[in-house]
């Protein structure tokens, strides 16, 4: 774990990324604290102002302070990455390592069915998913979580079946260690690694998503702040009021970059053929 720490510090793109995920952990936490204003207040003879000593960073459609907008959208974004990412890697985890230890009929049967959902765009699965629940931040989480599924299933079975072939895993099946504690001590520790660097990529990608069902309208629903909602409201009054829409895009950008540069470093940091060099 300290040579992991190590390589990870070396590469300055993946500080900078945690610093800025931890600046919107950070701001998520303390948003009652941080926001100049209430996110729902409205003043409309101030709609569309521009950003100034009042509005930092201007205000909205219906007079209500974008900055304030922007951290409480930070909320919806973190609660609805972490919990999508909870539900795809459990469900993915069951669901692999499952397919990979036992083999057989079972394994056959749930890749079919992984195959089929991985052939959809992510996007027309989502918006399916959504259509049949509703929309809704619970159900957006919901969504995201089911499209993360199939892929995090297959990750883990392939994992499994290489760890299912090593000798060490077939010493202690050798020795009469029962299937879960030959799961719990030697196979399962070994694909959390991979699980969490991916756990990291994936939180990017449900951001992007739940930003995108949010501006399609299918997401979190009004007066909630979210910033793909901003940029579907903002869109209307681009060229009048560029900064309605520019400043939660941004924001979006930067949180989908940060996760992905966090990601990327962790994937490095812990990649076992470094671990020898480090």
């Amino acid at each position: 774990m300290t040579d992991a720490w190590s390589r990870f510090r070396r590469n300055r793109l993946a500080v900078v990324g945690l610093a800025l995920v931890l600046v919107l952990a950070l701001t998520a936490g303390l948003a009652p604290w941080l926001a100049p204003y209430d996110p729902a207040r409205q003043s409309l003879v101030e709609k569309r102002a521009r950003p100034g000593a009042k509005y930092l960073l201007g205000a909205d459609e219906f007079g209500r302070d974008i900055l304030s907008r922007v951290i409480y959208g930070s909320r919806v974004a973190l609660l609805v990455g972490v919990l999508s990412v909870t539900i795809a890697v459990v469900g993915g985890v069951l669901l692999g390592t499952a397919a990979g230890f036992t083999g057989g009929w079972l394994d056959a049967g749930l890749m079919r069915g992984v195959e089929i959902l991985l052939a959809f765009p992510y996007l027309l699965l989502a918006i399916a998913i959504v259509a049949m629940l509703g929309p809704g931040a619970l159900n957006t989480t919901l969504a995201v979580g089911i499209w993360g599924v199939p892929a995090v299933t297959r990750i883990v079975r392939g994992s499994v079946l290489a760890l299912r072939e090593t000798e060490y895993v077939g010493a202690a099946r050798a020795l009469g260690a029962p299937a879960l504690a030959v799961l719990r001590r030697h196979i399962l520790p070994n694909i959390v690694p991979g699980l969490v660097v991916y756990a990291t990529l994936f939180m990017a990608n449900a951001i992007l998503l739940e930003a995108a069902l949010s501006f399609l309208g299918l997401g979190v629903q009004p007066p909630t702040a979210s910033w793909g909602l901003m940029v579907s409201t903002g869109r209307d009054v681009l060229l009048v009021a560029p900064h309605v829409a520019t400043v939660p895009g941004l924001a979006i950008m930067v949180a989908v970059l940060a996760f992905n540069l966090v990601g990327d470093g962790l994937r490095d940091a812990l990649d076992p053929r470094l671990r020898g060099g480090a």
